[in-house]
Order: structure tokens, then sequence, then C-alpha cells
């Protein structure tokens, strides 16, 4: 049940991270991939500067700074 809650906010995530990061997303379905391997990101950025997110919505933060910071990176990338 955890995983497939995990995978759900990092399909939330990625949803939004494509909206706000207009220009650099990779389509809806992109963007949902792109969302799940966020939260991963998200969480340990999250970790590495000692914020805590607790429960759903601090979950959907934490996956959405992510998705958000994948996304720039690959558009760094994608650019050079």
């Amino acid at each position: 049940m955890n995983l497939l809650y995990f995978l759900l906010i990092g399909l939330v995530a990625g949803w939004l991270a494509g909206q706000v990061m207009k220009g650099s997303g990779f389509g809806l379905v992109g963007n949902l991939i792109v969302g799940v391997i966020g939260a991963f990101v998200g969480g340990f950025l999250f970790g590495v500067l000692g914020i805590s997110s607790y429960g759903l919505i601090g979950s959907i933060i934490a996956a959405f700074v992510g998705a958000c910071v994948l996304l720039w990176i690959v558009g760094l990338v994608k650019k050079a």
C-alpha cells in the first residue's frame, strides 16, 4: 500500500511540476515519470537540508520540489 501512495504522490507532483515549469516539461506521461523520480530527489534534498515533511501534503510538497529540481536539471542538460 505504501508503494501505491508513493506512486500517486509522485504522479501528482509530476503533474504540478509540469504546470509550474512551463517549457521544460516532457508532456503528461513524461512529467508523471519525472514526478515519481522527483519524489526520491525531494526526499533526499529535504533530508540533506534537515527539513521534515509529514503527512500527505508534506509528501506532495517534497516530491513537487524534487520534480521541479529534476526538470530544471534536465532542462539545463538538454540545452547543452
